[in-house]
């Protein structure tokens, strides 16, 4: 493709028993074929860094997620989709045209093209790892940083598969370059199959996911889909369409700064004041403490001085009535400092999103093609609350239904990151599958 270095891939070479059905050997080379070109596409997008930045309001919040936003184009563009277009805030929206004449709902994929800010995404460098034993993988020698099933019990499973991983100075990206490549990678399979009928179908890559801002400039009416899928989850069959409801906190400590030594009652430090604000919320609603629908207090930031000190704060709770309460009582922790040493501490709250759940609920037909779909390929649906946000929730309440499907990742945001290639397979799959329910649903 123009502009990429590219390897070609070309179809395996294999030997087969005159007994194989041919249309056997034909799904079989198609599948394989998809499978490397999903793999290589998603290493392609892994090695670009697109991290997004919670401190800047601009939109995209960094200007190298435009590399990446430009080259999707280029390669929407060469699989032949139509309508292919990019907006000055970096969004990218094509079209799968309908090769049916029957009435079938537009529907929609959606991934993100930035990575998390909580780890390094510089130099990000992928590992390939074939026929995985089940052990340990040293990911650095250097460092001696090694991803084991020890730690993360889940491996196991993927005895057998090709993994990616990272080096273990970086994260990966599967969040959300997974998605990209799958939804691509999905779209180019069926423009090359045409026998499999469809409607109108748009895809969207959009910035700014990891800052909780993703969808804020997301054109929904341009777009122009009845609903929509985010392809933004983890493992294996989870199928999401309830999230936290979510707002940030920034809290800024002011103190006075003066020398050491004629400090008497005439200093404030500020971080001690921090430190104390810290403690007056609860020790068991962090997100290390809660689980399924518990939400919490997470203290993701901090930096200080005497003089100053800001901590960065989420908060997060399924239940819109626990939700509201924990903001107040935050602020309520908040004004009880302020009591005691006076105006010192500011609070800048802005809730983010809200659980996704009230708008899908009316509409469940939407979650029973992607059940159907799953199920038909053999996959267990996993039907769970997003212990987090996607862009499908603000796309929600935009007017957009849009649930969560998985991309086969693990370990987001760190460098443990990896991903097997197989699941990824299986994301391209349930895409197509998805289509063909939908298909079936209004022929």
């Amino acid at each position: 493709m123009t502009g990429t270095n590219i390897r070609k891939i070309p179809f395996p070479i294999f030997k087969v028993s005159k007994a194989v059905c041919p249309s056997v050997l034909a799904t079989f080379a198609a599948k394989t074929f998809i499978m490397e070109k999903v793999e290589e596409r998603f290493i392609r997008y892994a090695k670009m860094d697109t991290q997004s930045d919670p401190e800047n309001e601009q939109c995209p919040s960094t200007e190298k997620q435009w590399a990446l936003a430009r080259l999707l184009v280029n390669e929407l563009q060469q699989i032949g989709l139509q309508e292919v277009s990019i907006d000055e805030h970096a969004y990218v929206m094509a079209t799968l045209p309908a090769n049916t004449d029957k009435k079938i709902p537009v529907i929609g994929f959606i991934a993100h093209m930035d990575t998390a800010p909580d780890f390094t995404a510089e130099n990000v460098q992928p590992q390939i790892h074939k026929n995985y034993d089940g052990g340990d993988l040293l990911l650095n020698k250097g460092r001696n940083i090694v991803l084991s099933p020890d730690d993360f019990k889940e491996l196991r499973s993927y005895k057998g598969q090709t993994l990616i991983t990272t080096d273990g100075t970086t994260l990966l990206g599967a969040d959300d370059k997974a998605g990209i490549a799958e939804i691509i990678a999905a779209m180019e399979y069926l423009q090359e199959h045409p026998e499999i009928k469809h409607g109108k179908i748009r895809v969207a890559f959009n910035p700014d996911e990891e800052v909780g801002r993703g969808a804020h400039l997301f054109d929904v009416k341009k777009f122009g889909a009845q609903w929509a899928y985010t392809l933004d989850g983890g493992p294996v069959g989870e199928l999401e369409f309830e999230n936290f409801n979510a707002a940030g906190a920034k809290v800024i400590i002011k103190g006075v700064s003066v020398h050491p030594g004629t400090a008497y009652h005439t200093m404030v430090n500020s971080m001690l004041i921090a430190g104390e604000f810290m403690q007056l919320l609860p020790d068991d609603q962090t997100p290390q403490e809660t689980r399924g629908y518990e939400g919490f207090f997470h203290l993701y930031q901090m930096e200080g001085r005497v003089e100053e000190t800001i901590l960065q704060y989420i908060i997060r709770d399924h239940d819109k009535k626990l939700f509201e309460e924990k903001k107040q009582f935050f602020m309520e922790k908040a004004e009880a400092i302020n009591k005691k040493y006076g105006d010192v501490l500011t609070v800048e709250m802005e809730d983010q999103y809200y659980n996704m759940r009230e708008k899908i609920e009316p509409q469940m037909h939407i979650i029973d093609i992607a059940e159907e779909a799953m199920k038909s390929l053999g996959i267990k649906p996993i039907i769970k609350a997003i212990r987090g946000g996607t862009d499908g929730a603000q796309l929600s309440f935009k007017g957009l239904p849009c649930p969560n499907l998985f991309t086969g990742g693990h370990n987001y945001h760190g460098r443990f990151e990896y991903i097997p290639v197989e699941s990824m397979q299986k994301a391209v799959d349930t895409i197509v599958k998805v289509v063909e329910h939908t298909t079936r649903k209004y022929s």
